[in-house]
């Protein structure tokens, strides 16, 4: 949970980003803050934390999946300009 809503914490800085470098930085978090996401809920669907039957986990990696592309590409597109 700290790891997730840390992620969305860091966002929110990259909204207030004073330049490009400080939005970088701050992106850059929230992409390590997502891998740890990853992480957590990884371990949780290996532990069965929740049923196995339950796609519950297994969304929620999509989903963090997804948002690390959209956070990298960000990035990649932040540092080409």
């Amino acid at each position: 949970m700290r790891s997730a809503t840390s992620a969305g914490a860091n966002y929110e800085e990259t909204r207030g980003a004073e330049s490009r470098a400080d939005f970088l930085h701050k992106s850059q978090l929230v992409l390590k803050e997502l891998r740890e996401t990853r992480y957590w809920l990884r371990l949780m669907h290996e532990v069965e934390m929740v049923k196995s039957d339950s796609e519950i986990i297994p969304n929620l990696i999509k989903e963090n999946n997804e948002l690390m592309n959209i956070i990298a590409k960000s990035i990649v597109t932040a540092k080409s300009r």
